[in-house]
Parts: structure tokens; sequence; C-alpha cells
């Protein structure tokens, strides 16, 4: 395996690992360590928001492994990236015990002002981190594996199957809405106090889980290398460009889609969990098939099928939101969000990194032939000349 992931690395990734581990070490030291008002030292505040980004990176890099790289375009990913968020939500929600408004040791707050009698089943072992962080790989894993069984083994393709998983999330988040559902209703899982015995608002929590969430973009980041550069990764890719011809060939088309959907979905469960803490809330408004469609314009903007663009993408319009709905264009974000999406889609159809790519590649092949040329001259070797 360590083979794989070094051989599935060229410069580009390599550099991208590199940068990712910098961020990831650079921005916590300076938060903790460089005095409050110094021009280098990071606020908390900064490191939260750059931690949320990071997540969205993992969730924006998990959508590009089924889209970009085996066609399969999905406008419900926010489903299993907000399923992890509660499944990590009910964990901390269990840690807050009787420092509750209500005094409680056992039901979360919104369970006694809604006069629960007793904890649902389904809240049973969020007590422990083991089985929250099992919860939070297996929900996401299995509603994926689920739907995929069904919809690729009736191969639903295409704007059909986009649209059947828009259906999804958006059932979900109806679901989720009910305050007899057992996670809060419209006011989510709020009010969270502690992870693993540290204040989840402490300065050196923030920071570590800064350095946790760069250090899951670093190793989704080399999962998804290292699938796209393997034989599974042909496969892959045969299937986006011409899955009747793969299945011709004898490859069973629905196993690998489903296998792929499913590893999708549990790297974005796991950008969920770690968003919670961060955020320091999880409501149903993460299951918004809007979010998804964001999801996906990220994708888009920095370029589908590079994995780097992907992140790249994700970290660009996160942050254009964060600055343009802070003042006063706020109101017209949407408006802006939709015309970079056409804006791109229309002059960069590769994306940022993908528009780059073609530009610099034959620059980079010219290059590489100049200089073996000049090799050849140098050692005396030439073409033979034709016979006149």
């Amino acid at each position: 395996m360590p083979h794989l992931l070094t051989r599935s690395l060229d410069r580009s990734a390599a550099l991208f690992v590199l940068v990712v581990a910098a961020l990831g070490v650079l921005i916590p030291l300076s938060n903790l360590l460089l005095p409050s008002g110094s021009a280098l030292q990071v606020p908390t505040y900064l490191v939260a928001l750059f931690g949320k980004y990071a997540c969205y990176a993992v969730l924006a890099l998990s959508i590009d492994l089924i889209w970009g790289y085996c066609g399969i375009l999905s406008l419900g990913h926010g489903a299993f990236f907000a399923l992890g968020g509660y499944a990590m939500g009910m964990y901390l929600m269990r840690q807050i015990g009787s420092r509750g408004v209500y005094g409680n040791p056992i039901l979360p707050d919104f369970m006694v002002f809604l006069n629960y009698p007793k904890l649902p089943w389904y809240w049973h072992g969020f007590d422990m981190f083991w089985f929250a962080a099992l919860m939070v790989v297996l929900v996401p894993g299995l509603l994926a594996f689920c739907f995929g069984w069904l919809a690729f083994r009736s191969r639903v393709t295409g704007v059909y199957l986009s649209i059947i998983t828009q259906a999804m999330t958006y059932a979900l988040l109806l679901a989720f809405f009910r305050n007899d559902f057992g996670f809060g209703g419209n006011n989510g899982l709020t009010d969270f106090k502690d992870i693993l015995g540290f204040n989840v608002q402490a300065d050196g929590t923030r920071a570590a889980l800064f350095a946790l969430s760069c250090l899951l973009v670093i190793v989704t980041f080399l999962i998804c290398r290292a699938v796209v550069t393997s034989k599974l990764g042909k496969v892959l890719i045969a299937v986006r460009d011409a899955e009747s011809r793969t299945r011709f060939l004898g490859y069973r088309v629905e196993s690998y889609k489903l296998f792929v959907f499913t590893l999708s979905a549990c790297m974005a469960g796991v950008a969920g969990a770690l968003y919670v803490p961060q955020v320091g809330i999880i409501n149903p408004s993460e299951f918004a098939p809007g979010n998804s469609i964001e999801a996906v314009i990220w994708v888009a903007v920095g370029g589908r099928g590079t994995l780097v663009g992907a992140a790249l993408g994700a970290v660009v319009v996160n942050y254009a939101k964060t600055y343009f709905t802070s003042g006063p264009l706020a109101p017209y974000w949407l408006f802006m969000l939709g015309a970079m999406f056409i804006l791109v889609t229309l002059l960069l159809p590769k994306g940022i990194v993908g528009t780059f790519n073609s530009w610099w590649e034959p620059i980079k092949a010219r290059r590489m032939s100049a200089n073996a040329e000049s090799a050849a001259a140098e050692d005396g070797v030439s073409e033979p000349h034709m016979a006149e």
C-alpha cells in the first residue's frame, strides 16, 4: 500500500500534500505560540474558519472521485456529510451530561424540553467515542451502499440519477426537521462542551481540530490518488467515457460504481464529523439540496477530474462566500455564485486547474523535447539523413 501511494504521487500532487501539511502545522503553531496582536498570529476564529474550509475540501474530493473519474453526478452528497456530522453531534451531546440547561445526566436538553420519557434506542452507545467514530463511517456508507445497489443495478444514470440523489437528501431534510424524529428538530444539535475530555472552545482544541482536518485532506487525497491511478481507476474512467462499451467488454460496471460511490460517501461522512465540533452546530439545513449543488460547483470551478482542483475550488468559493456575505453584497451572493458557475462553464470548462494543465502540458512537452534534442546533440547523436 505505501508503494502504491508513493507511485501515485506526481510533482503537483506531492506539492499539494506538502502545502497542506505545512498549513496544518504552521497555522496552529502561529495561533498558540505567537502573542495576540502579532502580525503573524492567526486568530482562533480564523483557525476554526480554515478548519471548516478543510472539511469542505474533503467533501469536494469525495465528489470529484465519483463525478470526475466515474461520471456519477451526485446532487445529494451533502446528505452523507450531514449524517457524519449528526453522528459526531450525538456523541458531543452525550458528553454534556448534567451541565445542560435542565441538568439531566442522560437526556439532552431538547429531549427534556419535548418531554421524552427516556433516551431513544438509537442514541445508545454514542457516549463512547469509538462507537460514534464507527457510526460516522458506517451510517453514510450503509446508506450509499443500499441506495447505489438499487440505483446502479437498475442502470439509472445521468440526469435521472442526479434527480433521485437530490430527492434522497430532500427526504432526509424533511425527516430531520421533525421534532419526534429524535435529532433536535429544526434547531438540531448544539451547545457542545467537550470532545474526548477537551473543551471544544479552547484554543488548543480548535488548533488540534484544524490540524486533524488538514491531515484528513491529505489522507483523503492520497486514497483518491491511489484509486484513480490504479487499474481500478482506469476502469472507472472507462465507465465514465463509455459505460456500455465497458460493460460489453465483460466488466461488472455496477460493482465498480457501487464501490466508489460507497467509498466517496464514507469520506464525506468523516468530513462532516470533523466539521461539527469546529462550527459548533449541526441542523437539518445541512441536508438542503442547495448545499449539495454548491459542492458540485466547487468541483466544477476548481477542475473536475483533477482532485487538486476540487480541493482548491472548495477553498476559493467558500472564501469568496465568506468575504461577500459579510458586507453590502450579502443579498446578492447566490446571484454571484450562479454567475461564477456560468462563467467557468463557458470560459473555463475544465476549471481552474484543468485549464492550467491544458495550457502547461504542451509547454512542458516542448521543453522536454528540446532538452532531449540538446542532450542528443551533445552526445554527437543526430538523426540519419535520407539518401538522395
